[in-house]
């Protein structure tokens, strides 16, 4: 790398504030005078760099807007052009939706008015621009509500620039930043609070009435800003290296900023129903998402008395640092550890990190990224950050009963996987009194699934080795054995017929034998002397045996016999009984369950609406409170049909690409034919072509090659195009089976909608068993334990105060609103086939509140 990039790239990282020792000021006019030296030969470069690092080093912002303002001093016309291209990407950031970088680049235009390369006048025209459009997008009659989440981005942006600059304009202009507050206010009078139903990490009791009586997070923000201003801009979290050179930066010449438009949001129809309001809102959601939901499961005393706006710019330079840094761990741990700021910040670190990946609907990143994340702060900083994520767990464990499921399942998923980097190590005796709790109690649910993700992790003597300061927790770990082969030879006894089928079938595979000479056989003797159902059993659990040894051993098998087990199982009750058969093979792993069943729905062997009537078989409905086996498979269906539509829309994509490249590739070569064609000369009286016959065949043959391809492309694009109508088709029937089958199983364990009343939150209403004034509920007694009556709803060490029947609900309505939020994008477009047929007059509330919950949508 160049002297002059490194310069750049690394301005301030041996300042105080990074841990080093230089002074910063050193630093920054070294980096100027290299840099300038370099504009006469390298201008452009230099530029494009140096807003690349402003950019995707956003915590630097301040250091790179001083060097821009001593290079203003010397070079207007460079800082012109750095000037104008911001506003180029200002605009089209503006245009496509690109929130970070319309973030961040309003804070840069800041802090250069801070070091006097902007006027203060131009800054705030920009934020009275996006105010205006905010303004109008809330408005009823001339804007559209429902592209709310834009408007507060707007103000957002606008708001959590002032840290950086608010002292700067209240000093220069302060009428005109007045006028900006003034208006912001008269925004948040006019829009609509925003609860964050739906979204929240946590699920108490309290959360319906908590969530529409606490501020949202454009109204906390605001609240922020006002304490900041009311302390006269003070704020320990933010670098000023431009007053060093103020003496300096105010000679320099102060820029224009050019003028920047909004775009238009759609239009509101006015008498656009609830549903077109509610996709139109779930649609600016997801283009304009909150950034942060804050997880607060640290004590404030841990916090080291950081002043709210503090919290609030730290969280901005860690998500920055996690975003922009995602392709590089180890940068990225290094840059966490080493943030400007005068204080320790390890618990905001850790629970920033926590809320992200726990984050809903869905995180930034997959979970991987952060998982490793963790494991280099946890290197970075082994005396301290370890110590901070073990607490962090225990703070998110003792509140497991409040978490949302899906999150619950992302925490097992994180934990058993940071176990797995540090030697399974944890200290599990402090959670051995999981043992003394009932077999539904969330605790006792969430040590169970992390020590069989451990297992898939690791090999099962090692994590019972590992639990070896808790002994009893052996008593959690799945089942040790292996596959569980129906048809084996045991020993000197007889051999039944379906052993001795078996033995043949496993002869005929390993002799070679081809998929259709295997089906001849069984249509031939099988099926004719032992019937279908038997045959089926045998053969499926003969092919899964042949397939045991490893997951590419069963892939093989599938590969090579899959044809013989679609013949067996064509329609979906025969593909239930080969889940059916799957289950039984593989009943001491769950892994392997999930993955087999997974497999074949690849392999078209299953069908969606078969895997979710198998889920929702007596068996598995039994379980769905205390084991994630049948979850686990429902959502790998439910993942797989949406990442098949997915796929096919990005085909579909490209594919209109495409055909718009060859169209004008043919037009092209047709309009070059008709020119040649044109050229003609006159030999003995007759028409003669005046081209070279050679050329002119030759652009004959490009001409129709070109053609060609357009036809092709084209019937491409159409058969792609059907497909995802098909799919579409399909995913309907999936999402009418899966809701359908939810509101039955509901049904008949929530209790009568006439006793619900009007309890506080979707969590009381669930467990509202009776309407008659119950301050205890009697809790299912667990084979060997006594758990005591206790009030209804809390847990404890001593015990869990939750029935199993109230706590089977919950879980349940738990994962009714997790799958809708996941899929509310394929969701809304079949919301009025849902609505019809699903949620009809007779469905339970409470079902209708938490498929309503996960949609966002209000409960009619």
């Amino acid at each position: 790398m160049n002297s002059w990039r490194n310069l750049i790239l690394r301005l301030g990282e041996k300042c105080p504030e990074y841990g080093g020792t230089a002074d910063f000021k050193e630093q920054i006019e070294s980096c100027y005078s290299t840099v300038w030296r370099e504009l006469e030969h390298s201008g452009d470069d230099v530029l494009e760099f140096l807003l690349q690092c402003a950019e995707q080093l956003p915590h630097k912002i301040p250091l790179y807007g001083t060097l821009i303002g001593l290079l203003n001093l010397e070079s207007e016309e460079f800082v012109r052009k750095i000037l104008e291209t911001t506003r180029a990407n200002l605009q089209e950031a503006l245009d496509v939706g690109n929130c970070d970088r319309i973030r961040i680049l309003l804070r840069f235009l800041t802090v250069l008015m801070c070091s006097k390369v902007l006027l203060p006048a131009a800054l705030v025209v920009v934020f009275e621009t996006l105010l205006s459009s905010a303004a109008t997008t809330v408005d009823e009659e001339k804007g559209n509500p429902a592209w709310q989440a834009c408007a507060d981005f707007y103000i957002t942006s606008i708001l959590s620039c002032l840290p950086w600059g608010g002292a700067e304009l209240t000093e220069q202009i302060p009428e005109e930043i007045d006028r900006v507050m003034v208006g912001i206010e008269a925004y948040l009078s006019i829009r609509r609070h925003v609860p964050d139903i739906g979204f929240s990490i946590f699920v108490d009791v309290d959360e319906a009435e908590n969530c529409f009586h606490e501020k949202d997070f454009l109204e906390d923000l605001w609240g922020r800003i006002q304490d900041l201003s009311s302390n006269g801009w003070k704020v320990d979290s933010v670098s000023r290296p431009h007053l060093s050179f103020e003496a300096q930066l105010v000679s320099g010449k102060t820029h224009d900023f050019g003028p920047i438009s909004c775009p238009e949001q759609p239009t509101s129809r006015s008498t656009a129903s609830s549903i077109a309001f509610g996709q139109q809102r779930h649609e600016a959601e997801l283009k304009y998402p909150q950034r942060i939901r804050r997880l607060n499961i640290f004590p404030a005393s841990k916090m080291e008395d950081l002043a709210p706006i503090d919290r609030f710019i730290m969280e901005e330079y860690l998500l920055d640092v996690l975003l922009f840094l995602n392709g590089c761990r180890k940068e990225c741990a290094s840059y966490m550890v080493g943030l400007p700021v005068p204080f320790r910040y390890e618990y905001l670190m850790a629970e920033t990190i926590f809320s992200q990946l726990l984050f809903l609907p869905q995180p930034r990143f997959k979970p991987i990224y952060y998982t490793l994340v963790i494991m280099d702060l946890c290197k970075a900083l082994p005396g301290a950050f370890p110590a901070v994520v073990a607490g962090g767990v225990r703070a998110l464990f003792e509140k497991i009963a409040e978490l949302d499921m899906e999150c619950r399942t992302r925490l097992v998923l994180w934990f058993s996987h940071h176990l797995s980097n540090f030697q399974f190590i944890w200290p599990w005796d402090e959670w051995a009194y999981v043992l003394d709790l009932p077999r539904w109690a969330p605790q006792r649910v969430f040590v169970q699934e992390v020590l069989e993700r451990e297992v898939r992790l690791s090999y099962w003597d090692k994590i019972k080795q590992s639990i070896e300061n808790a002994p009893g927790l052996e008593e959690l770990l799945p089942p040790k054995g292996g596959p569980n082969f129906r048809y084996g030879a045991e020993g000197d006894r007889e051999r039944s017929e379906q052993q001795v089928l078996s033995a043949e079938l496993t002869s005929l595979v390993k002799g070679r034998q081809t998929a259709r000479e295997i089906i001849s056989w069984i249509e031939e003797k099988v099926i004719p002397a032992h019937g279908l159902e038997v045959t089926l059993e045998v053969v499926v659990q003969t092919l899964l045996s042949i397939g045991s040894k490893s997951f590419t051993h069963l892939i093989t098998v599938l590969e090579r016999y899959g044809q013989v087990i679609a013949k067996l199982c064509p329609v979906e009750d025969k593909q239930v009984m080969l889940i059916n058969e799957v289950n039984s093979f593989w009943k001491n792993s769950s892994q392997m369950t999930a993955v087999a069943i997974d497999r074949m729905m690849g392999y078209r062997l299953l069908s969606n609406l078969a895997i979710v009537r198998w889920v929702f078989s007596q068996a598995n409905i039994d379980q769905f409170h205390t084991s994630d086996r049948p979850w686990e498979v429902l959502r790998n269906a439910l993942c797989k049909t949406y990442n098949r539509i997915s796929d096919l829309r990005k085909e579909i994509s490209l594919l209109k690409k495409d055909v718009q490249s060859v169209e004008e590739a043919a037009a092209k070569a047709k309009e070059e034919l008709d020119a040649a064609e044109s050229k003609l000369t006159l030999m003995n009286g007759e028409p003669v072509l005046g081209e070279n016959p050679l050329r002119l065949k030759r652009l004959k043959s490009f001409a129709e090659k070109a053609k060609e391809e357009v036809v092709s492309v084209r019937e491409s694009l159409e058969a792609k195009e059907a497909l995802l109508v098909r799919a579409l088709d399909e995913t309907q029937a999936l999402f009418l089976s899966l809701y359908k089958n939810f509101s039955d199983v509901l049904a008949e364990r929530l209790p009568e909608a006439s006793v619900i009343g009007t309890s506080r939150s979707f969590q009381t209403d669930a467990m509202a068993v009776d309407n008659e004034d119950m301050s205890t509920m009697e809790v299912d007694e667990e084979p060997g334990r006594s758990i005591r009556s206790m009030s209804n709803g809390a847990k404890g060490r001593n015990g869990y105060r939750l029935g199993e029947n109230e706590q089977w609900c919950l879980t349940t309505l738990g994962y009714v609103k997790a799958f809708s939020r996941q899929y509310s994008s394929e969701i809304w477009p079949h919301i009025e086939k849902i609505d019809a047929e699903v949620l009809g007059k007779d469905v339970h509330p409470l079902f209708r509140k938490a498929f309503y919950c996960g949609l966002r949508r209000p409960v009619i």
